[in-house]
């Protein structure tokens, strides 16, 4: 055997191997899931049942009619979040985009410190800022609405971060091209810099999606009539004090409020992993 069909062998072996890895992985990944909508479908006797199974013995929808009919509003409450979800990721595209369109093609005064200090924004985690939020909120009046949760975020710097970036690996000739015929910046915004950036959008507003939707902690400070929650709040109410509520509810209702995240990510993964990928390049 050549030493050419030696290296093919090895390489196929390889990838085989690779293959094999992340297929197990999936399925460790999704096991979770597979257990959650499981437990969705059986009743609350079942829940602890030893060995466990994976399958349901019969598609009982009882505990999704019990969600609906509960004291918790879940249509509403997932209004709510549907809301603040939309609200946040539209906020974030524009203000993200302008802003990244200014620190990547504007040469203006203190550019690069203003830059280095909005990229600090990331070091402080929510816990830090909730404190003067809650008291500037509680003087607005926007506290226990679900719009104070979503002007908490309608920029981030992450999201200018990663546009920025992107916009830095695009070329620059069309752009100067039409400076010098004289066209002014927004239009060689409009015209030029925004269609290319499709895939950076694509993936800063899945993200910023699936990151709003999952925000716990902001919502349980700022929000608290049943009303007003979101669901990841409305959880905690299905469970119950100590975790008393009935474990097979609570996981249709998990499912109820997974199924939005799940189906956007599995239609546009391709512009997550193609946003992220390309805004690491700059020529």
């Amino acid at each position: 055997m050549s030493e050419t069909m030696q290296t093919r062998a090895a390489k196929r072996w390889i990838d085989w191997a690779i293959i094999a890895t992340m297929l197990v992985l999936a399925i460790g990944m999704l096991l979770p899931f597979l257990w959650l909508f499981s437990m969705s479908f059986r009743p609350v006797s079942d829940a602890y049942k030893l060995p466990p199974s994976f399958l349901p013995p019969s598609l009982n929808f009882s505990n999704y009619r019990e969600v609906l009919n509960s004291r918790v509003p879940f249509l509403h409450i997932y209004f709510n979040s549907v809301m603040i979800a939309v609200i946040v990721t539209i906020g974030q595209l524009i203000t993200c985009t302008f802003a990244a369109f200014a620190f990547a093609r504007l040469n203006f005064k203190g550019r690069d410190a203003l830059f280095f200090i909005l990229l600090i924004g990331l070091m402080f985690p929510a816990q830090v800022t909730i404190l003067p939020i809650y008291l500037g909120y509680a003087r607005l009046g926007l506290l226990d609405r679900p719009i104070g949760l979503a002007l908490m975020y309608l920029t981030s710097s992450f999201g200018v971060f990663l546009v920025r970036q992107f916009m830095l690996s695009q070329p620059k000739a069309l752009e100067e091209a039409a400076l010098m015929d004289g066209a002014g910046y927004l239009k060689i915004f409009w015209r030029i810099s925004l269609p290319q950036l499709r895939p950076a959008l694509s993936a800063l507003g899945i993200i910023t999606f699936t990151q709003t939707w999952n925000y716990y902690f902001q919502a349980k400070v700022l929000l608290s009539s049943n009303e007003s929650l979101t669901l990841p709040v409305a959880m905690d109410v299905l469970r119950g004090y100590m975790g008393a509520g009935n474990l097979s509810v609570v996981m249709a209702a998990m499912s109820m409020s997974i199924l939005p995240v799940v189906l956007l990510f599995l239609l546009a993964q391709k512009f997550v992993i193609e946003g992220i990928t390309m805004s690491g390049i700059k020529n």
